[in-house]
């Protein structure tokens, strides 16, 4: 048992001088004389010193392979893995400190994370971290080389249809990810409200992923290299001494990338003479160079707080152009520059003024800008080459695009004196958001968007808030983009650019039934419509439906509930005769979740048990109209999860505890998209086979953990 004393500095002295003035009773001295403190222990001194910590040793075992299980935690393959972990502290008597914390060593997203300086003084912070991603199960492929920049067939090749292809050249393919992260950084504080920082960070990514590439009416499922270094560098300042508040820094990124490129060989028979190659840049080494800062001040008439912070920012890129085509017959291809010579410019800035002139009523008012500048240069006679066939006639010019975004926001929230009982609470606001584009269907898009709502506590277990909102989005003429040289439906309405009106509410009530039981509900819709759209998304609808509970059964046992439902409705319309609409789709979607958690102390403070148990549901339908013949429709997607999570904590004593926990996930899933989509399926698509995921994983782990 602790307890503490406040005393104040005179109350203390009146006590000392006390103590030395009055005489002291032998029973006293006796009492004080016999006690021995040699065994008190302090155990609320906030600073400890010395060395303390744990370590945590273990196994685990995962009894299934699966991509999905093992997607950012490194649990996709079957097999035991070593649990590793712990906390190493330190403070010194001279305000020197140190801390470490490591997770996961043993598994593909160890963590590990050091701090150390002196108190008051300076920190200085060392990261690492890895993760691991992993793409898709039961994947298969004929090529040769994956994880390079050049891939290549074996004999067989090409063939006229996926059906001729040799099966016995397809073989499994595994994409993976790792990611790594180092980190560096550091404090320093000065004298006089300053402080100052520095910090580093390289990002490593290595390994392959899917992507798509195509010969005109053929088309080809790959794996691209990744072999990409992102570094960064940031110093800063930050002031903060009484009222204001003020930091600057300045930030320069790197991004490497060694894997520039990918060539691969053509599968199928070409349409044309020497279209036996293709050829896809990657992603381009660039540079970002940008200064940031804020500001804050803070007034006390009318608690009023003034603050803003900006970013100014430049990105260039002038990585080599690859060959406009590898197809030597259509002979020697003339770039008007070797590269682009990207700079692109970027501004982001915000204020905010927030104050309370009277009892209970608060206004804020905010203002922000963000802006994108293309720099980049302007040059025509660029040529185009359809997929390595052949040589388009005429050139382009590439086109630079701008962006710009004004917002202002208003809100106001009151808490009405004369209904002080109900705790009343009344809010309202109005965004106003502008945007503007060059060189789009649409110059500017305006939206209004006006809310209020409402909170009370009518009795002293319920609470209820209420939310409304209503936007309105309208545009300048809608015209036709030509930059990308394809004429578009005049009809046609791309939906953010559209007009549209939005309705929208939410509403959520509390209630504590007893002091151990406490119910949620909530509910909320949102309604689009696109009243002006004949050819494009014309409508959608959104509901949601929700209800948590918990329960403290006893001080030992506590069980929280929860059940969400959202179902999402929306209508498109479009052509493919250049006209007037021939077909429109109904998409829906329904995703259902439920869970349960609880924990028990079979034993307080030596053994607890607790659980996680989630359900999860989802359905999408797509349900075509067309005329003047009705069309096949498609086959529903659905996906099931179900996951159980139990440990348990067993305290052997003050210095050793026993983990232990048992993870389950069941997962099924149809999409058409995928199901049935081998290889060899599509007569001119050479896909990667990859099925909708589907597994049932076991994870099993016993760890011991020793504090020291």
């Amino acid at each position: 048992m602790s307890h503490k004393t406040h005393s104040s500095p005179a109350l203390l002295a009146t006590l000392g001088v006390l103590a030395l003035t009055l005489p002291v009773p032998s029973a006293v001295v006796a009492q004080t004389a016999a006690v021995d403190t040699s065994q008190w222990k302090c155990e609320s001194c906030p600073y400890p010193k010395g060395a303390s910590g744990a370590i945590e040793v273990g196994l685990g075992a995962t009894t299934d392979a699966a991509a999905r299980f093992g997607d950012y935690t490194g649990l996709d393959r079957k097999g035991a893995q070593l649990l590793l972990g712990g906390t190493l502290t330190y403070r010194g008597a001279d305000g020197y400190f140190a801390d470490a914390d490591a997770s996961d060593l043993g598994l593909g997203s160890r963590r590990l994370d050091v701090l150390s300086g002196r108190e008051g003084r300076y920190a200085i912070r060392l990261g690492y971290q890895e993760i691991p991603r992993s793409f898709g199960d039961e994947m298969r492929s004929p090529f040769a080389g994956i994880g390079s920049g050049v891939l290549t067939l074996p004999a067989g090749f090409p063939a006229a249809s996926t059906g001729a292809m040799p099966a016995s050249t397809i073989v499994a393919v595994d994409p993976e990810l790792k990611w790594q992260r180092f980190s560096l950084a550091g404090t320093l504080l000065a004298d006089g409200g300053w402080s100052w920082n520095v910090g580093l960070r390289r990002d490593v990514r290595d390994g392959t992923k899917p992507i798509t590439s195509s010969f005109f009416s053929t088309a080809t499922q790959l794996l691209a290299p990744l072999d990409q270094v992102t570094e960064e560098l940031e110093v800063g300042g930050r002031y903060q001494r009484g009222p204001l508040q003020a930091s600057l820094s300045y930030l320069v990124s790197r991004f490497q990338n060694d894997a520039s490129s990918l060539t691969w060989a053509n599968p199928f028979f070409p349409v044309v003479a020497g279209a036996t190659r293709g050829q896809l840049a990657l992603a381009p080494n660039n540079t970002l160079h940008q200064v940031s800062g804020s500001a804050g001040y803070d007034w006390a008439p009318w608690k009023m707080r003034v603050s803003g912070d900006f970013a100014v920012g430049r990105i260039t890129q002038d990585a080599a152009f690859v060959s406009p085509t590898t197809n030597s017959l259509l002979g020697a291809i003339a770039l008007p520059a070797p590269s682009l010579g990207g700079k692109l410019e970027t501004f982001s800035g915000n204020l905010r003024a927030s104050a309370a002139p009277l009892e209970g009523l608060r206004l804020v008012a905010s203002y922000s800008r963000d802006v994108r500048d293309d720099r980049t240069s302007s040059r025509t006679g660029w040529p185009t080459v359809t997929t390595d066939l052949y040589l388009n006639p005429g050139t382009t010019t590439n086109t630079p695009f701008d962006s710009w975004r004004d917002r202002v926001k208003l809100t106001a929230d009151w808490r009405v004196p004369a209904a002080s009982a109900l705790k009343l609470k009344l809010s309202g606001g109005v965004d106003l958001d502008q945007r503007q584009r060059s060189y789009a269907e649409v110059v500017k898009v305006r939206e209004t968007t006006v809310w209020a709502g409402a909170s009370a506590q009518p009795a002293e277990a319920l609470s209820l808030a209420l939310k409304l909102q209503h936007a309105e989005r309208d545009n300048t003429p809608y015209g036709s983009a030509q930059w990308f040289g394809s004429v578009e439906n005049p009809l046609l309405r791309k939906f953010n650019l559209a007009s549209r009106t939005r309705n929208g509410g939410t509403l959520r009530a509390d209630f504590a039934a007893s002091e151990k039981v406490s119910i949620g509900l909530s509910a909320g819709t949102n309604e689009d419509d696109y009243d002006e759209t004949t050819i494009g998304l014309q409508s959608s609808r959104s509901e949601n439906v929700g209800v948590d509970v918990g329960i403290a059964i006893s001080d030992e046992t506590q069980v929280n509930l929860f059940a969400q439902s959202e179902r999402l409705r929306t209508r498109q319309a479009g052509s493919q005769t250049f006209s007037l609409p021939e077909w429109s789709a109904l998409h829906g979607d329904r995703f259902e979740l439920a869970g349960i958690g609880f924990r028990h102390a079979i034993t307080v403070d030596k053994f607890d048990v607790g659980g996680d148990l989630l359900f999860g549901r989802s359905n999408s339908s797509i349900d075509i109209t067309t005329l003047p013949l009705p069309e096949p429709q498609f086959p529903a997607n659905k996906t099931r999860m179900d996951s159980v999570r139990l440990w348990a904590h067993y305290k052997v004593d003050d210095k050793m505890s026993i983990k232990a926990a048992w993870a389950f996930e069941n997962f099924r899933s149809n999409d058409w998209h995928l199901d049935g989509i081998l290889p060899a399926a599509v007569g001119n698509l050479l896909s990667l086979g990859e099925p909708s995921p589907r597994y049932r994983a076991h994870w099993v782990t016993v760890a011991l953990r020793y504090r020291f």
